[in-house]
């Protein structure tokens, strides 16, 4: 943590920091990154699918909450960290292997002192085809050192709880 966001990505790309070992198992490039914004990329492949035969929402889920969790982590100065709070995703359309490879970028929305928010989209290579065309979600940062973004995460889920509508307020 004591790179701010931009330049921990930028150390990746260049090899210098490895990259997270979910993102090789399941075949997902960092494709671009820039100041509240981030772009992967993965290849459907059979391995992904399925019992109903096209690729898992599972997998879009977490290619979703990995672009959108790098975008606002960008935007982020050194010290700061992040948690997802919630997702939303919505599969209009279902991706199969002959789909081709398939772009998700993430884009930050707002990015509070506690909460930032992002959106996500995936589209296929010709960008024409949209197989998940929204995705909103919410991160809690916390200052490092300051409190532990689990003790973070329980105060906002008590507050939560408290709140007649249902959410909490930052």
């Amino acid at each position: 943590r004591k790179l701010s966001g931009a330049e921990f990505f930028e150390r990746m790309r260049k090899g210098e920091i490895p990259e997270p070992p979910f993102g090789r198992l399941l075949g997902i490039d960092l494709f671009d990154a820039g100041e509240g914004r981030f772009v992967m990329t993965l290849q459907p492949q059979e391995v992904h699918y399925n019992p109903m035969g096209c690729v898992h929402g599972g997998i879009l889920a977490t290619l979703l909450d990995s672009v959108m969790s790098a975008a606002i982590h960008t935007s982020l100065p050194a010290g700061r960290g992040y948690l997802t709070l919630g997702i939303n995703v919505n599969f209009l359309k279902p991706v199969f292997e002959k789909t081709g490879e398939i772009i998700a970028e993430g884009n930050v929305v707002s990015c509070g002192r506690q909460v930032a928010t992002a959106e996500g989209k995936i589209t296929d290579n010709s960008r024409r085809h949209s197989p998940t065309p929204s995705h909103s979600g919410c991160r809690l940062t916390c200052p490092q050192g300051r409190s532990s973004p689990e003790a973070s995460t329980r105060r906002w889920l008590q507050r939560s709880a408290s709140d007649p509508r249902g959410s909490a307020r930052s």
